[in-house]
């Protein structure tokens, strides 16, 4: 049974850490093979159960250190009709990868939530096509029938929200949003954009943001900005304007390489993750609302210690 579905405790103001780039990690750090970036499949083996119970554990453990929030994102970015048919599942085993992965983040809630620690399971929805191009382009009413399909899954579980990831295009945001109210879910939109702060379709992350809210009735429980360094978009978060308000939480790339840089690259770019804590608490300290912090590409446990480190002192200067 979902724990925080009705009251989401980051909504509050306290630091929630969240993982880093999952399929980055397991591919270039541990050496795991996922077909097409696909992070659930290993949910059908034992040693991919392992894996990813390894990967999580580190997160959960730096949350516990440093007294912050989690938030737990199911392994299913690509667990969704056609990524999963591609890779040989059936309906039926889609929806149970997806009902197991958050089984399996129930189990690690179990072990470090506390007082100090509360943890949110949140329900990964990625896009239809590639995460960073906007392909297989649909309106926001086909978005919202091909996403009801695992948004449904996960509203019969645990989760306690649903979080839509590398979105790069308004449509599809605006369609999971949709189908997430009709299953009365919670749900987060985080957009990808490229290194002149807009989506890749031209689009301004402010139109983009405000698209959403007025099509929902801002149902969105809030926004964030993922799968870019934040040399590409600080620039454009101007300071009380209403739109940036909305934006709650950032899992940034460790790379300052554009997109099409990184689908080139043959090794991984980890950056510095000294430095990008430091980037990570400069935006604190304009943007004091943004309190939902973790990784996306090229990121892993140490550039979120690293961010933890730098920002948490910030919000215990805040209370």
């Amino acid at each position: 049974m979902a724990q925080h579905r009705g009251a989401l405790p980051q909504l509050e103001g306290e630091l929630f850490l969240t993982d880093g780039g999952i399929e980055t990690t397991l591919v270039f750090h541990e050496g795991i093979a996922l077909p097409d970036f696909a992070a659930f499949v290993l949910l059908n083996y034992p040693d991919g159960l392992g894996a990813l119970r390894t990967y999580f554990r580190a997160y959960c453990a730096l949350a516990s250190h440093y007294g912050t929030g989690l938030i737990l994102e199911s392994p299913t970015w690509r667990a969704n009709p056609d990524w999963a048919r591609h890779l040989g599942f059936t309906p039926q085993g889609m929806a149970e990868a997806n009902r197991q992965a958050i089984a399996l983040l129930q189990e690690l809630r179990s072990e470090v939530e506390s007082g100090r620690t509360p943890v949110v399971i949140s329900g990964c929805i990625g896009p239809r096509g590639d995460g960073y191009v906007a392909d297989e382009a649909m309106d926001e009413f086909q978005a919202q029938r091909y996403h009801s399909e695992q948004i449904g899954v996960f509203a019969e579980t645990a989760a306690d929200m649903v979080t839509a990831l590398t979105m790069n295009y308004v449509d599809e945001a605006l369609g999971i949003a949709l189908a997430a109210r009709e299953a009365r879910l919670p749900v987060v939109i985080s957009f990808s954009v490229e290194t002149d702060g807009r989506l890749p379709t031209g689009q301004t992350l402010k139109e983009a943001i405000e698209q959403v809210d007025s099509a929902t009735a801002a149902y969105p429980a809030y926004y964030m900005i993922n799968c870019a360094h934040p040399d590409h978009f600080e620039d454009v978060l101007v300071p009380g304007s209403r739109w940036v308000q909305r934006i709650r939480g950032l899992r940034a790339n460790a790379s300052r390489r554009s997109h099409a840089e990184l689908n080139e690259a043959v090794a991984l770019d980890s950056g510095d993750p000294e430095e990008l804590g430091v980037q990570y608490a400069r935006l604190r300290q304009r943007l004091p609302h943004i309190n939902v912090m973790g990784g996306c590409c090229g990121t892993d446990h140490r550039h979120i210690e690293q961010i933890a480190k730098a920002c948490k002192p910030l919000f215990r200067a805040a209370l």
